[in-house]
């Protein structure tokens, strides 16, 4: 299954993406420890482990493209991937989620994505 959530920001994009791959960024900006890098390549892990991936494409600024699989995954179930776009006017950054390859009982990850992601986000971000 395949899913795409939009949300906005009251900050820059430049702001969002450093916090997504900073360990120090990421961990505060969820609420949940991770340990995260800048660089294509490097692996990651957020919310105490329970997900774990990869940086596949890094645009400064613009896109993460991210190898993605939570502990809830089958062990022979392949990762999905999410893609995070930002677009910035004016102080003001929507960011677009592109879930895919998740597992067919993945529904719930739309929640999670909105609870442990975009609700801590904008109260770190716009505080």
């Amino acid at each position: 299954m395949e899913f795409t959530l939009k949300t906005t920001f009251n900050t820059t994009a430049k702001q969002i993406y450093k916090a997504w791959l900073s360990t120090q960024g990421h961990t505060k900006m969820t609420g949940g420890e991770a340990f995260v890098s800048d660089k294509v390549g490097d692996p990651f892990t957020a919310w105490d482990g329970y997900i774990k991936g990869e940086n596949l494409i890094l645009e400064p600024y613009h896109k993460i493209v991210q190898s993605w699989r939570s502990d809830n995954f089958k062990e022979n179930e392949d990762d999905s991937q999410i893609e995070v776009s930002l677009l910035e006017t004016d102080g003001v950054t929507e960011l677009t989620l592109k879930h895919s390859n998740v597992p067919e009982d993945g529904e719930h990850y739309i929640q999670g994505w909105q609870e442990h992601y975009f609700e801590p986000m904008k109260a770190y971000f716009e505080f």
